[in-house]
């Protein structure tokens, strides 16, 4: 039995792909042990958002490499995806795996394994492996692909990569992965071309894996995927009309979940402005399992900078889906993203980004400076901005986003709230909320 040892990077699709390999590889026998011990192969299930991202995929690999020199290295996702030119040169690095076979990783494992099993019964002569990292290492030289059939090209993929979970880490709640891709293409981000155009999963697929999970005890369920917005529009072709389709097919699968005996809690990911109309918000509210918080994805406060971001909202279009939302639900949290020091961004455009912010109240805002991707239009803008600006204006968003959240948090004192209990435990309240010595946790 072989030690597998797996380390995922990335956002909370990586973390959904990751269990399904798991489970895949058990299923199979072999033995999952942690990162940081020695085993035979090492997954890292890798990242590539930011240029950032990418730097860490490439250290967890040659970390793998260097814990143990003899181990199988298997580098899988989005960094295989965009980058596969500095995969197949990178001697640390056995086996690469794209999106949309991850599914199948169990068997290219052991297509690998065979094949080097075979390599080494028919040769006399071969070359030993090296210790570390820059010399010749097992994976220099060996085809990573097994014949270009682990990396697609995206270009043509047309379907949803079929993988059902059966089981996570939690107790009570559990991520359902229901769609892949983006077709937005905003001037800052890689993953397009890392995940490809929208392909959603079947309302069915959905259903029998979360009625599986509720026979297990799970109780709460989050939807997630690259862009969920953009659900079920691939059912519909070339035919498919963003004004009358927007958020129906997403719409009918929520309503379909909560039918579901056992479902108690739905939850969505971030969700693009646009789909929030009075249709859409109006039928969400009538059902009860949903938890009103709605993660709107913003980026900035300004709209000549959402121009340049290419994000197709402007600010006032945001605004409105906000007071949509705030119509249907009592004291909704919206939560949202917003990147400080995009190129070009004067300190006029910095301004009306924090005053739309404070003009809107968040419950939480995730503040991140701009990061160059290559590979990117934005990476080729004129006008990028220095680290320390973009540091800067983050500070002072984050500022702001501590006293919204706080001031949110606030509006409930008194209220009387149902939760969802992952494991009995004591619980030694703080005695203030900004009492940050003291620790709150069920």
């Amino acid at each position: 039995m072989k030690n597998v040892a797996l380390h995922n990077l990335g956002c909370k699709v990586n973390s959904y792909e990751m269990d399904v390999m798991q489970q895949k590889l058990e299923e199979k026998g072999y033995n999952i042990v942690p990162f940081d011990e020695k085993a035979d192969v090492y997954i890292i299930n890798t990242c590539t958002v930011t240029n950032i991202a990418d730097r860490k995929s490439r250290q967890m690999l040659h970390r793998a490499r260097k814990q143990n020199p003899e181990a199988v290295v298997v580098a899988v996702g989005c960094y295989v995806q965009t980058g596969l030119d500095q995969v197949e040169k990178d001697p640390c690095i056995d086996l690469a795996v794209g999106n949309h076979k991850k599914k199948d990783v169990v068997a290219i494992l052991e297509e690998f394994l065979e094949k080097r099993r075979q390599e080494k019964e028919n040769s006399t002569v071969r070359g030993k492996a090296a210790i570390t990292c820059g010399k010749k290492a097992q994976g220099d030289g060996s085809d990573k692909t097994l014949g270009h059939t682990t990396v697609l090209d995206l270009e043509h993929v047309t379907e949803y990569e079929r993988m059902t979970l059966s089981e996570t880490a939690s107790h009570t709640r559990a991520y359902i992965k229901i769609q892949d891709g983006c077709n937005q293409f905003c001037s800052y981000c890689i993953i397009p071309f890392a995940r490809g155009r929208v392909v959603s999963r079947t309302k069915e697929d959905i259903l029998s894996e979360i009625e599986a999970l509720c026979g297990k005890g799970y109780r709460e369920f989050v939807f997630t995927g690259i862009h969920i917005s953009s659900y079920g529009m691939d059912f519909y072709g070339q035919n498919y009309n963003t004004g009358d389709m927007r958020g129906e097919e997403l719409l009918e699968l929520i309503r379909a979940v909560s039918g579901i005996e056992g479902v108690e809690r739905i939850r969505l990911g971030s969700l693009e402005p646009s789909i929030i109309t009075e249709g859409f918000a109006g039928q969400l509210c009538r059902i009860g399992q949903l938890c009103p918080h709605f993660h709107l994805s913003l980026q900035s406060g300004c709209d000549a900078t959402l121009k340049r971001m290419n994000r197709r909202y402007t600010t006032a279009d945001f605004e409105k889906s906000v007071d949509i939302l705030r119509k249907y639900f009592d004291n909704p949290a919206i939560t949202t993203d917003v990147i400080t020091g995009f190129p070009q961004e004067s300190e006029e455009e910095f301004g009306q980004t924090k005053e739309f912010l404070e003009k809107i109240r968040f419950f939480e805002m995730h503040i991140f400076p701009y990061s160059v991707r290559k590979g990117t239009v934005a990476a080729k803008m004129e006008g990028q901005l220095t680290e320390a600006v973009k540091k800067e204006r983050s500070r002072i968003l984050l500022d702001l986003e501590r006293e919204q959240s706080l001031a949110y948090r606030k509006s409930f004192l008194g209220c009387e709230e149902e939760v969802l209990l992952e494991e009995a435990r004591k619980v030694f309240p703080p005695t203030s909320l900004t009492d940050e010595n003291q620790v709150f946790d069920v």
